[in-house]
């Protein structure tokens, strides 16, 4: 493997943004410690920013290299920014009041099923559905949107509510694991599938075939384990707050239309763009039944993911020889550790690029990285959100990469047996 000085300043800048987002929960607890220059420390331990900041140090030090800005610039422009812009679309959406209203009514109604047949209370039956269900509604809605709304109902009705660091831990190791798994339904909504499904003529009945009842599997005995391990964890739900608004079925219509029309114009930040400027003049128009737009989550999360686009583009030069050097028996495992380390869509897009792999390896090289993308938070590409919107309530409102990775390893072996032995 030869690499570029080009390569070479971007591997080490990519290995130095990995350690800084790894090492985010040291720096807000030095915040905490030293509140004379709190602001700088909560702005380096900011872990949607890393990647956006080495990136930008990136750009500079190509600057340097070549002399002149114009190489600099020219990568940049080359770089394809759909998926940062996308997640910013579907997170803004669909954490509106009316979708969050439609999801929320959705997880009631299931679970009051649920409590009929199994005698579960109300709040464990609500956390064991918020855990199964909205993860697999990612295979319809895209994994980011599923990401949101999971994330959004969690910190109703536990973060908000529990300081219980275990409980809090072992829930968002969970949900990281499950939507990273549980958009497998289908070819267009877990990123790792998207980057493959063109090239190597995956639709989605194949997708389903091939994914589908180990997907659902691996969700429903994750989210079981969990609740199994949290139940007694959990905090009672107040039957006396202030019941929640109803909204209008036409404005509910109305947000879902514009949410199916992100997702099916995913493809096209043009358009789904131009849906999303809509989207905000019509809640500005009818502001009766809004809450505040997640706007402030939503451009963080799309810094950080387009940070990852710019360093990951010149990370091929290693990580494809690596990938060709895998037989299909062991690409499963390394994908699986890969992937804790780099953005798993990448990863499979790279592996896509090896001439002449078998059905047996591209199988491996997908499941891996569906597999490992609840590890960390650079792992999958809804991780960010999910991160932006539950931080507050963690000790310090910093997530320690080390306990995310111990949470979330239970649910991801249980993922390692079922896509390798069923």
């Amino acid at each position: 493997m030869s690499a570029t000085h080009i390569e070479l300043l971007a591997t080490s800048l990519f290995c130095v943004a990995i350690l800084h987002t790894f090492s985010a929960s040291f720096f807000e607890h030095l915040a905490h410690k030293y509140p004379n220059h709190a602001g700088l420390w909560h702005l380096i331990g900011e872990v949607e920013t890393v990647f956006g900041f080495w990136a930008l140090i990136l750009i500079i030090g190509m600057a340097f290299l070549y002399g002149n800005h114009g190489p600099a610039i020219e990568y940049l422009e080359s770089r394809n920014y759909t998926e940062p812009l996308f997640v910013f679309a579907i997170m803004v959406v669909s954490a509106s009041k009316p979708i969050l209203f439609l999801a929320s009514t959705f997880v009631k109604y299931t679970s009051l099923g649920l409590s009929k047949v199994t005698k579960l209370n109300t709040q464990t039956s609500n956390y064991f559905i918020t855990l199964c269900l909205v993860p697999l509604l990612g295979s319809f809605i895209t994994e980011p949107a599923a990401m949101t709304l999971a994330a959004l109902l969690l910190k109703k009705e536990v973060f908000s509510q529990s300081k219980n660091a275990k409980l809090l831990y072992l829930t968002i190791g969970a949900l990281f694991v499950n939507i990273s798994v549980g958009g497998a339904l289908t070819n267009f909504a877990a990123p790792p599938i998207l980057m493959v499904a063109g090239t190597w003529g995956w639709s989605t009945s194949f997708v389903f075939q091939t994914f589908g009842i180990k997907t659902i599997s691996v969700v429903f005995f994750n989210a079981l384990l969990v609740t199994t391990l949290c139940y007694k964890s959990l905090p009672t739900i107040n039957t006396s707050s202030p019941k929640q608004d109803v909204i209008p079925l036409n404005v509910s219509l109305v947000h879902l239309a514009f949410l199916v029309g992100i997702v099916i114009f995913a493809h096209h930040p043009v358009v789904f763009m131009g849906l999303l400027l809509f989207f905000m003049g019509y809640t500005h128009a009818y502001p009766k039944h809004q809450n505040p737009l997640l706007l402030k989550e939503a451009l963080l999360v799309a810094f950080f993911l387009a940070g990852l686009v710019v360093l990951g583009g010149l990370q091929q030069w290693w990580l494809q020889p690596l990938l060709e050097k895998l037989n299909s028996a062991l690409v499963f495992f390394g994908a699986v550790g890969l992937t804790a380390i780099t953005d798993n869509a990448a990863l499979t897009y790279l592996g896509s690029m090896v001439q002449g792999t078998s059905p047996e390896f591209k199988y491996s090289l997908v499941a891996g990285a569906i597999t490992g993308g609840g590890l960390t938070v650079i792992a999958n590409a809804p991780n960010p959100a999910g991160l932006s919107i539950l931080r507050e309530h963690f000790p310090e409102q910093s997530i320690s990469a080390l306990n995310l990775f111990l949470a979330a390893l239970p649910s991801t072996i249980i993922a390692m047996i079922a896509f390798q032995l069923f």
